[in-house]
């Protein structure tokens, strides 16, 4: 038995802190989402934890997505209370709309092909794989379901073009 839990070997590693990955959620393209323009997934990530709207906009101005970050996990302020019921759905509607705002962060990720995403994270069991790779991963696995969404729009579209009529 391996130390390490088995994780493809063509897997693409990545950390969503990376401001130069495209797939991260510190990448700083703002996109516009619950009727406010986000610098970044990290910032609205962070900001929609809390309820208080003043707090929320505290987080969306954070200079930084390190900044928003800090913010967010502040102990001072409550989170609300369905946060972990809700949390993967949060991130995936911002890293969807984020995908589908710019064309350029759609094709990266569609250019990932089949592989398997990872947030190599040593520290975080949940979104990331953890040290020794038996985390849940999910940052990657909202990935990989945000290019299987992508996927299937574009086959629909290209089946749209080849209908008569289609454009």
């Amino acid at each position: 038995m391996s130390l390490f839990a088995a994780i493809p070997d063509d897997s693409i590693f990545f950390s969503r802190s990376d401001t130069e990955s495209l797939l991260g959620s510190w990448a700083p393209y703002a996109f516009r989402l619950e009727g406010q323009e986000w610098p970044t997934v990290e910032h609205y990530f962070q900001a929609l934890k809390f309820r208080e709207a003043e707090y929320q906009e505290r987080i969306r101005a954070a200079k930084s997505p390190k900044e928003a970050r800090k913010l967010g996990r502040s102990k001072r302020q409550p989170l609300r209370e369905d946060w972990k019921k809700v949390r993967e759905v949060v991130l995936t509607r911002a890293i969807y709309t984020r995908a589908r705002t710019y064309d350029q962060l759609a094709a990266a990720l569609l250019e990932t092909g089949d592989k398997t995403l990872v947030e190599n994270n040593a520290y975080d069991y949940f979104w990331g794989c953890g040290r020794d790779r038996r985390g849940e991963n999910r940052y990657g696995k909202v990935l990989m379901k945000v290019r299987a969404r992508l996927r299937e729009e574009a086959a629909g579209e290209a089946e749209s073009r080849q209908q008569p009529g289609g454009q």
